[in-house]
């Protein structure tokens, strides 16, 4: 079985944790066309670009690039921060620019102090179609096997 792990993140704590997950797997980043700030991320800020496209349950924040090639993998791992309780909005641009069906779907994220399992609840009821089993909150240090009870 093959396993990808796709991940996106902006102060790189998703990312390191990505790169603990994917020992001996490939890892795959998902990129917004346009690269967030600190000032995007800025939760207090009302006007902020997080805050307005959190806010928006049809915002889809544009990928750099939806040319990977996902038909070899059996298991995706999606990982992100939990923003507002749930998965920013470009992890819904990410699963909706690829064909998932068929696939294992394992969500994992990092988060200052909410949970996972507001956004595994969210993005299952706004998938169906998919096969999203599961998801687990990993802030520390990780090990690659960590994902495999799900």
């Amino acid at each position: 079985m093959s396993t990808l792990i796709a991940y996106f993140s902006v102060s790189g704590t998703t990312a390191r944790v990505a790169r603990q997950l994917a020992d001996g797997n490939n890892l795959l980043e998902i990129k917004p066309k346009q690269k967030y700030t600190n000032a995007d991320v800025n939760w207090r800020n009302k006007s902020s670009r997080s805050s307005i496209e959190m806010n928006d349950p049809n915002a889809r924040p544009e990928l750099a690039d939806t040319s990977a090639d996902l038909s070899q993998y059996d298991t995706i791992c999606v990982g992100f921060p939990i923003w507002w309780y749930t998965a920013p909005r470009i992890i819904n641009t990410f699963l909706e620019s690829y064909d998932l069906a068929g696939k294992r779907i394992i969500l994992f994220a990092t988060s200052g102090g909410s949970g996972i399992n507001s956004a595994v609840r969210d993005l299952r009821d706004h998938y169906p179609n998919l096969n999203i089993v599961g998801g687990r909150l990993l802030n520390g240090r990780v090990t690659p096997d960590i994902l495999s009870s799900l």
